[in-house]
């Protein structure tokens, strides 16, 4: 049986994917930080698909030792299907031992170490990366700053404070795009995919647990009008398992359809320095 990995599996769109894959006869690897999370997650996973292949895998994500194991144990199962959709918009003072910031080190220098180790494992199959990011068109104000990766000048990010978390989170969803076209240029010719998907603003799910403020309050006004989390697993679920997009790579979508991200996010001279500058923090060869 094939193995799928979906990270932030614990609740939200991340178990509503795992759902699927379930369902679609994967077995299934649940990575989230929290073992009690997670186990209760697959138990509601294993009553809506009886019969499932569940194994959990307790990982803090932010820290990047615990990642290099994770994709050391995953490696020897030569997973065929990798979704990487755990996110946090963490306070901008909230660092891991290592120095980065929260944010940083859980949407983008995670999936970057965790996706990029699994996809140099030689395979004799075709592997399918999926990585879920923000909003292509809302995500155009805050381009990537190249020389403050790790936010620790706090240049250009919003007004007021309470809404700087949640610019430098979108700062790393648009990581998550440049590294979906870095790494789709180096996939090229093996078989292998990766595409990136915007789930939608969607309720139901933890991101927004360290909101404060007038951005709290600016959350709970999109929650309102937000779209269940079956909505947001949508377009990643297919991307992960659809016939038709067999040998498709290193592109976005937004509700199954193509759309372009900004230039900022495209330009290869920038995919290809941030590509380095997380080799660097991760401590890869670039």
């Amino acid at each position: 049986m094939e193995l799928a990995v979906v990270t932030g599996a614990n609740s939200g769109i991340g178990e509503q994917i795992a759902t699927g894959l379930a369902r679609h006869g994967t077995s299934v690897a649940l990575v989230a930080r929290n073992r009690e999370r997670l186990e209760a997650a697959r138990r509601r996973i294993a009553a809506a698909a009886p019969g499932s292949d569940l194994q959990v895998e307790p990982v803090d994500l932010a820290e990047l030792d615990e990642v290099r194991a994770l994709a050391a144990r995953l490696a020897g199962q030569d997973p065929s299907i990798v979704v990487s959709n755990a996110a946090v918009i963490a306070p901008l003072d909230d660092r891991t031992p290592a120095g980065l910031h929260r944010s940083l080190a859980t949407n983008h220098l995670a999936p970057y170490l965790l996706l990029r180790t699994l996809a140099e494992q030689p395979s004799a199959r075709s592997r399918r990366f999926v990585v879920v990011g923000g909003s292509p068109s809302g995500l155009r104000r805050v381009p990537v700053d190249l020389d403050d990766l790790n936010a620790e000048t706090g240049r250009g990010l919003a007004w007021p404070p309470s809404f700087r978390p949640f610019a430098a989170y979108g700062r790393t969803k648009n990581m998550n795009a440049m590294f979906v076209y870095g790494l789709a240029r180096r996939l090229r010719g093996t078989g292998s995919t990766v595409n990136g998907a915007h789930p939608g603003i969607i309720r139901g799910g933890r991101l927004n647990r360290h909101d404060r403020g007038a951005l709290r309050l600016f959350g709970s006004v999109l929650g309102r009008f937000a779209a269940r989390t079956e909505t947001g697993a949508d377009t990643p679920l297919w991307l992960a398992t659809a016939p038709e997009l067999d040998g498709v790579s290193g592109r976005f979508y937004v509700k199954r359809r193509a759309v372009e991200t900004a230039e900022h996010t495209t330009d290869p001279d920038r995919v290809e320095r941030l590509w380095r500058e997380s080799a660097r923090l991760v401590g890869l060869p670039d």
